[in-house]
């Protein structure tokens, strides 16, 4: 075998593994409302030896520079992708946040923080509301035990809503990882 014959054997292995493993995170991003071409996006930078610009990701993945600036974009305010500078460089430079435990609590810290607020401010007028039904209908039993019950339900999801702030708290504060450790990387074969 000769020696060029040996590197596209090489080559082609390797792109065969790295394309699984990108088409993988491609199909798995959708849990975090990611579309797969941005997952395919994220999984080539992850496996791209420097920063890359948004034209060489457009050449690499036969996108348009519109659909790689989507994606990136996405990515960036996910905080799963950093924007960087390089000496002699005019065009903006991308790399992946190789960090992935840092990348989960930000993501969820971005997406749950805002979920959590806006479902609590809901639940406690409506609470308010159903309080001042509570009043009007006083002399109505039946119509009262209802409220009640809805309120104590509403609770319920007030008190739901405080322990995952809560959760959020932990894993802005890193203390999620003293109740879950990160797992040591596995040595190289």
């Amino acid at each position: 075998m000769s020696l060029d014959q040996f590197e596209d054997e090489r080559d082609a292995a390797i792109h065969k593994v790295r394309k699984r493993v990108i088409e993988t995170i491609g199909r798995n991003m959708d849990l975090y409302g990611i579309s797969q071409s941005t997952g395919h996006l994220y999984g080539l930078l992850f496996f791209a030896d420097k920063p890359m610009t948004l034209d060489e990701m457009g050449r690499e993945m036969k996108m348009s520079k519109t659909s790689m600036s989507t994606g990136v974009r996405t990515l960036l305010d996910l905080k799963m992708v950093n924007k960087v500078w390089e000496k002699g460089s005019r065009k903006d430079l991308y790399e992946v946040e190789y960090d992935w435990y840092q990348t989960f609590t930000d993501f969820f810290d971005i997406k749950w923080r805002k979920s959590v607020e806006s479902n609590i401010q809901i639940l406690s007028k409506s609470i308010d509301e159903m309080g001042r039904l509570l009043a009007a209908y006083e002399h109505d039993p039946e119509f009262t035990e209802l409220l009640r019950k809805d309120i104590a339900k509403l609770h319920e999801a007030v008190a739901y809503y405080g322990w995952l702030d809560r959760l959020i708290d932990t894993f802005e504060s890193g203390e999620i990882f003293k109740l879950v450790p990160k797992e040591p990387p596995t040595p190289h074969s």
